[in-house]
């Protein structure tokens, strides 16, 4: 560990960068109730700066905590180029982040048989595998970092390329992994603050380490973050009140919606 770099770093977070990192971090947690006493939460690791991040919030709360917790950091390695892994390592070991890594063949797989949608394939078995580290960790909770971009990114795209009104929310319980919920602890975190953090501190992290072909930077989430990037220069308050919408839903407006599977309609009452 750079032990230097690791305190600076966490110096960082709870002063420099208070407004856009920490306090944000922990309006978050209290607002949507994503911590619990006793809960023992898997503190997923990409390999980027999102999670590098999520996971120094985290070993800071210990250090200041709400409730009484315990953490694992947990990783899995995909099919990272042995350039991406060993910089996912050495930044862990770095920070003071104890990494335990699981082996996968997944990038491999997803090449060969999502020719369309790899990005949403490889998310949903990344997904799964983390959880399965999770409960092999004994972990009621798995924590990812996904941050403000990434919510609204999320709800502009399924409004202009599935033509439904989804958000990406700040916890959601695990269909398929009985007793673990999944949390966002970043959900109120802008992305540009996360930048400045790594560049202030000279830290390179990779930006998904995909070794998947037929992936690639004109992906809808890419020309959604462009559009929405756009868009903010001419309303500052776009980004603000795209994440807001999910939370401002007026019924009354909308004609139609599902809730556990069943549709219901504005005017279910008109012929009662």
């Amino acid at each position: 560990m750079n032990e230097v770099l690791a305190k600076q770093f966490e110096k960082d977070i709870i002063k420099k960068y208070r407004g856009g990192l920490w306090s944000k971090f922990i309006k978050a947690i209290k607002k949507y109730d994503m911590i619990k006493e006793g809960d023992k939460i898997a503190i997923a690791m990409s390999g980027g700066k999102d999670s590098l991040l999520l996971a120094k919030l985290f070993q800071e709360l210990q250090k200041h905590p709400l409730v009484n917790f315990d953490i694992e950091f947990i990783s899995m390695d995909p099919g990272f180029s042995p350039e991406n892994l060993k910089m996912h390592f050495e930044n862990a070991e770095m920070l003071g982040i104890p990494l335990n890594i699981g082996r996968s063949d997944i990038f491999e797989i997803v090449g060969k048989i999502a020719k369309d949608y790899p990005c949403y394939m490889c998310a949903r078995m990344r997904r799964g595998f983390l959880y399965n580290m999770a409960k092999e960790k004994g972990c009621n909770k798995l924590a990812l970092g996904h941050h403000f971009d990434d919510v609204i990114e999320t709800t502009m795209m399924n409004i202009l390329y599935t033509g439904s009104f989804k958000t990406m929310l700040p916890k959601i319980r695990a269909k398929n992994f009985e007793g673990i919920e999944l949390i966002r602890p970043m959900y109120m975190i802008k992305e540009h603050d996360i930048i400045k953090i790594m560049k202030s501190s000279n830290i390179e992290t990779m930006d998904c380490g995909c070794e998947i072909t037929a992936c690639s930077t004109s992906s809808k989430r890419y020309q959604t973050k462009l559009l929405i990037k756009e868009l903010v220069k001419q309303s500052p308050d776009i980004d603000k009140n795209i994440f807001r919408a999910a939370e401002n839903v007026q019924l009354d407006g909308i004609y139609r919606w599902t809730k556990n599977k069943k549709e219901y309609t504005q005017y279910d009452d008109w012929n009662k």
